[in-house]
């Protein structure tokens, strides 16, 4: 470090050290360079701080005369200093109160904030449909006692839908516990804890092990319906289920019931909608083959049935007074059908580009 000037302490030079903070203050244009401006003219290595350092050179006699004058020219370059500084901070905060200024009159934009997702909108429409015939949204947990998903619904215990390449069971083996395969625990729990007469429809999703393709998933939607009264008949099964098909489909939807068997129902039968890509000319002769129906101009929509005695039983309903009928559907399938969707998988992938084109309606 060099030895202190004593020349600083001229009247003169502190003067010209004055003046010169003064004009640098004065020729700011905004808050970003004060600092630097500070250091030059206020700083350690400033004229004035080594004026101040040069005071120890002096006589004895003559400190307190310079002292003085450094001291009167500190001050005024501090008072400069902090006047410029509060002027720049209101000019700041006056260009801030008009260029972030937010008109709250304007209406707002409308932003891309995502797309409900097809399933969602469609479970939503199909509970409408039946809620507004008078019937109730049930619902039952996911991971269920095998004496719901099974027992309960007259499965023997040897039938092959217990076995592990059907039936995801959960740990630790011999919990009694698997995610459901189907929506029908739903109905037993309705049975069991619901006074009749029952009119329920049970959406939700269901497990079975499978592998994922084009047309299959090991995790899927269902939607089922329960009635419980008494005096009910498949007359009473056939009316709503050509309800249901017109509404998901449009009226004039035919529809017919093919015999089956499901262990829960009895009798069963698979209910079948008329294709509604050839509406059933590819069967005629002659007709156009047709690549939905396979040209057999009916395509399978889901089962159905009425009430098996035997589940009505497990429940504690008496069959000789209550009758009922049951029905599944697949809510993917149902989709795929209502919009021409060829792979299951884009169900499931997350991608906006799938589902933004259905819109708020399913």
């Amino acid at each position: 470090m060099s030895a202190p000037d004593p020349s600083l302490l001229d009247p003169s030079a502190l003067e010209a050290a004055r003046d010169e903070a003064l004009a640098a203050f004065a020729a700011l244009p905004s808050l970003d360079e004060l600092p630097a401006a500070r250091t030059a003219h206020l700083g350690d290595r400033s004229p004035i701080a080594l004026a101040r350092r040069a005071l120890g050179t002096l006589p004895t006699a003559d400190r307190a005369d310079a002292g003085k004058r450094v001291n009167v020219v500190l001050q005024a370059v501090q008072a400069a200093f902090d006047a410029r500084r509060v002027e720049l901070e209101a000019d700041r905060d006056a260009r801030v109160l008009v260029e972030e200024a937010v008109d709250v009159t304007v209406l707002p934009g409308r932003l891309p904030v995502g797309a409900r997702h097809p399933l969602t909108t469609l479970q939503e429409r199909i509970a409408d449909v039946f809620v507004a015939m008078g019937w109730e949204v049930a619902e039952g947990p996911e991971v269920e006692h095998e004496w719901f998903n099974f027992d309960a619904l007259n499965f023997g215990g040897d039938h092959p839908a217990r076995e592990m390449q059907d039936t995801l069971f959960v740990a630790p083996e011999g919990s009694g516990l698997v995610l459901r395969t189907h929506t029908s625990p739903v109905q037993v729990r309705s049975m069991l804890t619901r006074e009749l007469p029952i009119y329920v429809v049970c959406p939700g999703r269901t497990f079975r092990a499978d592998a994922l393709d084009a047309t299959h998933s090991p995790v899927f939607s269902q939607v089922e319906g329960l009635c419980v009264a008494e005096g009910i008949t498949m007359a009473h099964l056939r009316g709503t289920l050509d309800h249901f098909a017109a509404a998901m489909f449009g009226e004039g939807m035919r529809t017919r019931l093919r015999p089956s068997y499901f262990p829960f129902t009895e009798p069963s039968a698979e209910l079948d909608l008329q294709c509604f890509e050839c509406r059933g000319v590819s069967a005629e002769p002659g007709g156009e083959p047709c690549r939905v129906c396979s040209s057999e101009g009916w395509i399978e929509w889901g089962g159905c049935g009425m009430v098996n005695p035997a589940v009505l039983r497990a429940c504690g309903v008496d069959p000789e007074r209550y009758s009922g009928f049951a029905f599944g559907m697949g809510i993917e399938r149902t989709l795929m059908f209502r919009h021409g969707v060829t792979d299951i998988r884009d169900f499931y992938e997350g991608d906006q580009r799938f589902t933004l084109p259905f819109g708020m309606e399913a």
